[in-house]
């Protein structure tokens, strides 16, 4: 009988394999907030009440414009300088709402639940977390802006076609006026975006929100004619909606001159809410 004996093997040999080390680039953060985004029940409700504030409004509009001409009524005052693109554009109001909530809510969402400490686990450098969010839903905005004003101007301009507010495509700043208010509801995401990461507050950032975009322009309006005249046109919604005005008025702001207000606007925002996230605790 035989004996065997057991080899074994020395330390040179195979060692077991490892895992690579993880590495933390901006396209993972990217992919990692794009994931994070869709997971949410809010945000598929919230784009479609966006989409739906758009396509309604602006038909209703047109709709009620139309049956103001063919019934021979007397034409509101809102709509005696109507034009097809004006009416088309009638929800945007709501639409930046709804965006500029959501905006919110993808990033204080995540310090109201918690979440937010092991985002900043995963990217210790924080600050890319911030970039991500906001060119993710930025881009979802800006895309969600483009497909509801194209969508809602070729249904409006079909239904007021025959009427003095009749407009096609390749009418003058039709185009550029119809990319501007895409571009806005873009850029009011982005702000509340940067809202909800400076304040790291729900009902804070919304606050805040809905303020600098409809009330204060209400109050800055009671104000003598020529103060309001002097400051009305550098605040953010004002300066946003000279973007996509189809003609330019002695007391506003040009559409070029109005997106680098508003961009100022949002560049300040973010500028708050990267200072803070880098400088305190989550």
């Amino acid at each position: 009988m035989s004996v065997t004996t057991p080899v074994r093997p020395s330390s040179g040999d195979a060692a077991p394999a490892t895992r690579p080390p993880y590495r933390v680039t901006g396209r993972r953060v990217l992919r990692s907030e794009w994931s994070k985004l869709w997971s949410l029940r809010s945000t598929w409700i919230t784009l479609a009440l966006a989409l739906l504030f758009l396509v309604a409004f602006g038909i209703i509009a047109a709709a009620r414009y139309k049956s103001s001409v063919t019934s021979g009524r007397q034409m509101d005052p809102d709509f005696a300088d109507a034009t097809a693109l004006s009416l088309s554009l009638f929800g945007v109001p709501l639409a930046q709402l709804a965006l500029g909530v959501l905006g919110v809510l993808v990033t204080a969402g995540e310090y109201s639940t918690g979440t937010i400490r092991s985002t900043l686990a995963a990217v210790p450098r924080r600050l890319p977390v911030l970039w991500s969010k906001s060119v993710v839903f930025g881009l979802v905005a800006l895309v969600l802006g483009v497909v509801g004003v194209v969508v809602t101007f070729l249904a409006g301009s079909s239904i007021v076609s025959g009427t003095q507010a009749a407009l096609t495509l390749s009418s003058t700043g039709v185009l550029r006026s119809l990319l501007g208010a895409a571009l806005y509801l873009g850029l009011v995401g982005v702000i509340g975006a940067a809202l909800g990461a400076l304040l790291r507050s729900v009902a804070g950032g919304i606050s805040v929100l809905v303020a600098s975009l409809m009330l204060i322009p209400g109050l800055i309006s009671l104000l003598p004619k020529s103060w309001s005249q002097a400051i009305q046109p550098y605040l953010p919604s004002v300066a946003g909606q000279s973007m996509f005005d189809l003609h330019h008025q002695a007391h506003t702001l040009t559409p070029a001159i109005g997106f680098l207000v508003f961009l100022a606007w949002t560049a300040l925002a973010l500028a708050g809410a990267a200072w803070r996230l880098a400088r305190s605790d989550a």
